[in-house]
């Protein structure tokens, strides 16, 4: 199998790392310019501990042609399938949908695609509600302002950091007031767990990470799916990898990415944008920072 590498120096990246605040890899990032179910059947079985992506919606997007659902639906279930093969026994499933629109009405695309895991085998641990702020408007139905992340894993046995992705706490002095733990802190002292409705901005003209691609995933949305679902020197893939932000994404927290895309000018870009990274001079929104508010001092930053 030829796969297109894109190839960083170990003692290149090692030194460019540390100056940019990225964890060094053992490994280079394998970004391939391919055919994602040409790319995966040469790999082997159980190899990446997290599979993370968004595929087209089937939309007419500028990256796809829009189909029937049912032909939609039929490729999504290939991909899936070799997803499964591929995934480690601890591994976990990050698949990020929207709506698939037909005039006028919404279909849910994570509900079409439910049947399709869990016949597979697998268990869905969290449906994420994605909420951002920006977006088309709509005339007869309420503007959509948000999508899902299924996370799914093989079984009940998972990799899963909590801590990792811990967040202030709303009350993070509050203490207990009666019973045995009377003067106690309450909660974690670590930070609360961060639900399963996460706020971050989409990638639109005034983002910092914002590209050629029209959808792009923001670069702390995968960084927080990272932590909580892998350890340093796992093997993170994306099969629609876009401009490369899962990559990005698993790079900055050490660990090991491979991703393919059939448009190359997308490929490219994730080129440079690792090269970026490895140089730091790559912009990404810092994870944890407080969405704009027009009505704080700064926007609340």
């Amino acid at each position: 199998m030829q796969v297109p590498l894109f190839v960083v120096e170990e003692s290149e990246a090692s030194a460019s790392c540390s100056a940019a605040g990225v964890s060094p890899l053992r490994e280079s990032p394998v970004l391939a310019c391919q055919d994602n179910l040409a790319f995966m059947e040469a790999l082997p079985d159980g190899q990446f501990k997290l599979i993370v992506t968004s595929p087209p919606y089937n939309i007419g997007k500028d990256y796809e042609s829009k189909t029937s659902l049912k032909a939609w639906l039929e490729s999504q279930k290939q991909v899936i399938a070799e997803c499964v093969r591929l995934l480690h026994p601890q591994g976990s499933i990050c698949w990020q949908v929207g709506n698939y629109v037909r005039k006028g009405e919404i279909i849910p695309l994570d509900v079409v695609l439910y049947p399709v895991f869990a016949e597979l085998g697998l268990r869905l641990r969290n449906r994420i509600v994605w909420h951002f702020g920006h977006g088309l408007h709509c005339a007869k139905r309420l503007s959509g302002r948000y999508e899902t992340i299924n996370w799914w894993t093989l079984s009940d046995d998972y990799t899963w950091n909590l801590d990792a992705i811990r967040v202030p706490s709303k009350y993070p002095g509050k203490r207990h007031f009666k019973g045995p733990n009377i003067g106690k802190l309450s909660g974690n002292p670590k930070g609360k767990n961060p639900s399963d409705v996460w706020t971050f901005p989409n990638v639109k003209n005034n983002h910092p990470e914002k590209t050629v691609h029209p959808c792009q995933f923001p670069v702390e949305l995968v960084e927080r799916l990272v932590l909580a679902m892998t350890e340093e020197g796992d093997a993170v893939f994306d099969p629609y990898m876009g401009v490369g932000s899962s990559i990005i994404a698993a790079l900055k927290q050490g660990r090991a990415a491979w991703g393919c895309d059939l448009v190359p000018e997308y490929v490219e870009t994730a080129q440079d944008r690792v090269r970026q990274l490895r140089a730091g001079t790559l912009r990404t929104r810092p994870m944890n920072k407080p969405v704009y508010d027009p009505n704080l001092p700064n926007g609340g930053h």
